[in-house]
């Protein structure tokens, strides 16, 4: 059984997740994982599990956070 990096529970059934820059994370949830790895809006905090909106060098979670903080003139409808 493995570890979970964010836990600590030992799971039979954890799986490894491999980052963009080679580190190699056991976690035993995908919430664990969210927690760990997924990014924060800029504005509100929440983790970003979509796409996510990026406007002046920031990540947000979608366009109402990036019109709030970074002033961005984006819409979330084409």
């Amino acid at each position: 059984m493995a570890t979970c990096v964010m836990c600590g529970n030992d799971y039979e059934r954890a799986f490894t997740v491999r980052t963009a820059d080679g580190e190699e994370l056991v976690f035993d949830s995908i919430e664990c994982a969210a927690h760990r790895i997924a990014p924060t809006c800029a504005h509100c905090g929440c983790r970003i599990l979509g796409h996510g909106v990026v406007a002046e060098g920031s990540t947000y979670c979608c366009a109402h956070c990036a019109r709030e903080h970074a002033g961005a003139d984006i819409s979330a409808h084409a």
